[in-house]
């Protein structure tokens, strides 16, 4: 397990801008999903610290926006209605609202993962893949 940690810790650190974004996007699919599982469990604090860490990826996303850039001022309402979702998602204990992020977020990952990899291949001639 010491080598795992060393290698994620070493992945984060060495990360591009761009591969570090992916990461938050991943991050955050992967605690909607452990929230909809603890809802299905009825394990309240479970499904509350998973919602809670999608949240605080979410408001990370929002943090990094460049306000000068058009897309970001039409991402940023994406990002609020997401984190409005999740609050109704938590107060109500509905796994449906948090396939509903869920969805959005993986969109949102899955354009971004292109945006990289036509990045690279435009840098690399094609040489490298996300």
């Amino acid at each position: 397990m010491n080598a795992y940690n060393a290698y994620k810790q070493n992945s984060v650190t060495t990360a591009s801008p761009g591969e570090l974004t992916l990461m938050l996007y991943n991050g955050c699919i992967k605690f909607l999903g452990k929230a909809k599982i603890a809802i299905d469990e009825k394990n309240i604090e479970e499904k509350n610290t998973n919602i809670q860490r999608a949240q605080a990826i979410i408001a990370e996303l929002m943090a990094t926006l460049n306000m000068n850039i058009e897309i970001s001022k039409q991402m940023l309402p994406l990002y609020e209605y997401m984190n409005r979702r999740l609050v109704e998602a938590n107060i109500q204990n509905d796994a449906a609202i948090i396939e509903e992020v869920e969805g959005l977020v993986t969109e949102f990952r899955d354009t971004w993962k292109e945006v990289l990899k036509i990045t690279r291949q435009q840098q690399f001639g094609g040489a490298q893949q996300v």
